[in-house]
């Protein structure tokens, strides 16, 4: 299949290499040191499950330049998916599907406004890895998974769902895992229900999930996050399982205890972050919907000095 990844950092790296390996037609979207680094020296994964070097990758900076594509894996932070999402528009044929792999739940809302919803599918992905330097990605722990599915509500094109059975099977073939879902509100929620209180604290605390996790105090903290993210997302009119909670909880201590969430290490270096789209949105959306956040609204002002905006 062919493949427009759009933004190599951790997350595309890690899926664009797989899929370059299974012997896909990939093109990377990047910009700045990074697309030089990936014309001049190619992609360079460090992986728990075997690394890899890519000398030579296709890259360039304007996705008019690749022409129409199978499918567009959307990679950048969230912070920037309204920005780039018109740029989008000359991958698509009729049958394209567009995915978005970012932490949150505004992102296929966005890109949907711009290149409409027969083409926008919903995404969740799951791996912990970070941008070690351009183009080269560090890949910690968790077998790359990637849910996807119709968004709730808004059904996409025949010629898009009919590709969604050969989304998965490329991704599986890669020696990643896809899961089609039919209900991608729970699956989106349930991934930010995960990704966004132990990220908060370990940033708040500047400490690692280990760390976070054994400090009783702490850990009381994360489980308050949990129950304002479950509330917020109920406002919405998500159906949470009984055991929502619980499962995180198992997910949480079996993380690797000496990392932390991608959020949590770009605003300990002072780098762009999804802090806004993640901390942010459980905000806004407890303010629209009535929902008291009173743990997310003290570690969010907290927080803030530390905030840099792309």
């Amino acid at each position: 299949m062919r493949f427009a990844v759009i933004g190599a950092g951790a997350v595309g790296g890690v899926f664009g290499a797989r899929l370059i390996v299974a012997g896909h037609d990939v093109t990377f979207v990047a910009r700045g040191t990074t697309l030089h680094v990936l014309r001049t020296e190619g992609l360079t994964l460090e992986s728990v499950h075997g690394d890899v070097h890519l000398p030579a990758v296709q890259a360039t900076d304007d996705p008019a330049t690749i022409g129409t594509v199978d499918v567009v894996l959307v990679g950048v932070k969230a912070t920037q998916v309204a920005a780039i999402a018109p740029s989008l528009r000359p991958l698509l044929a009729p049958h394209t599907a567009v995915i978005p792999l970012q932490n949150g739940v505004e992102a296929s809302v966005l890109l949907a406004r711009e290149l409409g919803d027969a083409h926008v599918l919903e995404g969740v992905c799951r791996v912990i890895a970070g941008q070690s330097a351009p183009g080269r990605i560090r890949h910690m722990a968790v077998v790359p998974h990637l849910e996807f599915g119709v968004r709730t509500g808004h059904p996409p094109a025949a010629a898009v769902a009919g590709t969604i059975p050969a989304i998965a099977d490329a991704i599986n073939g890669a020696g990643m895992q896809a899961l089609v879902s039919a209900d991608m509100a729970v699956a989106l929620w349930e991934k930010f229900l995960f990704i966004e209180p132990i990220g908060l604290v370990c940033a708040a605390a500047d400490e690692s999930f280990g760390t976070v996790r054994s400090v009783p105090e702490t850990r009381a903290l994360v489980d308050a996050a949990l129950d304002e993210v479950i509330a917020v997302g109920r406002g919405v009119g998500v159906e949470w399982p009984a055991d929502a909670k619980a499962n995180v909880w198992k997910r949480y201590d079996s993380l690797p205890p000496d990392e932390r969430t991608s959020m949590a290490r770009d605003l300990e270096a002072r780098r762009p972050s999804e802090f806004d789209a993640q901390t942010g949105a459980v905000v806004r959306l407890g303010e629209a919907h009535g929902v008291a956040t009173p743990v997310h609204d003290v570690l969010r002002a907290l927080l803030l000095p530390r905030v840099v905006v792309a």
